[in-house]
């Protein structure tokens, strides 16, 4: 089975209780607090059973070229999210921005001023996200599978630069507002008539950044008698140049932990960009 990131963080989470409770006590199991939710979620009218259209491996394998990246980790405090969060609300005159649309939105921003892009070149930010509980009626938050879903932002180099960043950030405010059921079943709907396998490719865009993950997952409360993580790491797969990944801070407490993937060139103004810089030192 193919799950997304809340059902990964929920098996984890769960084997760390059974770990915990030693998994047996007088010969019974001991059942876990938040039973995966195994039954699966197929749209009214749909056939539970899908025959895909391909008849050539390349149909669905895709073996995308990989350039030269540079990897870095940056760290944000409570405290300097908190601020951002704060700036950003104050310049959209709203109390609806996260932090972590907020952190996006700079990220956004500094990565396009860090490629240098023509002012009228279209650039994007993806934000991947949970469907749970945007569908009506919601699905249970321990569903187990995949229910995840990509909205885009988009704008000029020039209009991003231009405005705040709070401007940014309520462009990605709106894109995933206007997510909601009616948009997730007739996606379902579309793909159900005509299957594809997500590739590489189509979600590699050299003028755009993908956001992934959530530092939402409890990723540091899974102890097997090893202490507390030192850090939560991802491998090689699946990485291209604008690849963001978010991570849960080690110390907790709404910390983030943010792994950047850029060209090197780009990855060497971007480490200098001081819009980024200020807010990873809490200078706002």
């Amino acid at each position: 089975m193919v799950v997304d990131g809340s059902s990964y963080w929920h098996f984890f989470n769960s084997w760390w209780e059974v770990f915990r409770t030693k998994a047996y006590k007088n010969g019974d199991l001991i059942p876990i607090s938040r039973p995966p939710v195994i039954q699966r979620w197929i749209p009214e009218g749909s056939d539970p059973i899908l025959t895909l259209p391909f008849t050539r491996e390349d149909e669905f394998i895709d073996r995308p070229y990989a350039p030269l990246l540079r990897e870095r980790i940056f760290h944000f405090s409570s405290a300097s999210l908190s601020k951002l969060k704060a700036k950003v609300n104050s310049e959209c005159n709203t109390t609806k921005i996260s932090s972590l649309k907020a952190l996006s939105a700079v990220v956004w921003r500094c990565v396009t001023r860090a490629r240098r892009l023509p002012a009228d070149q279209e650039t994007g930010c993806r934000l991947a996200f949970n469907n749970r509980h945007r569908l009506s009626p919601p699905l249970p938050e321990t569903y187990l599978g995949n229910s995840i879903a990509a909205v885009r932002g988009t704008a000029t180099a020039g209009e991003l630069l231009d405005h705040g960043v709070g401007w940014a950030a309520w462009r990605l405010h709106q894109a995933v507002v206007n997510h909601d059921d009616k948009v997730i079943r007739e996606f379902v709907d579309s793909w159900v008539k005509n299957p594809f396998v997500y590739k590489m490719s189509r979600l590699f865009d050299a003028n755009s950044i993908q956001m992934g993950s959530s530092p939402r997952f409890d990723m540091y409360g899974n102890e097997f008698g090893l202490g507390k993580g030192v850090a939560v790491l991802s491998g090689y797969a699946n990485k291209f140049d604008g690849k963001v990944t978010l991570y849960e801070g080690r110390e907790g407490g709404g910390s983030m932990d943010l792994e950047v993937c850029l060209l090197p060139e780009n990855m060497a103004a971007f480490e200098c960009d001081e819009e980024f810089m200020n807010v990873v030192n809490g200078l706002l």
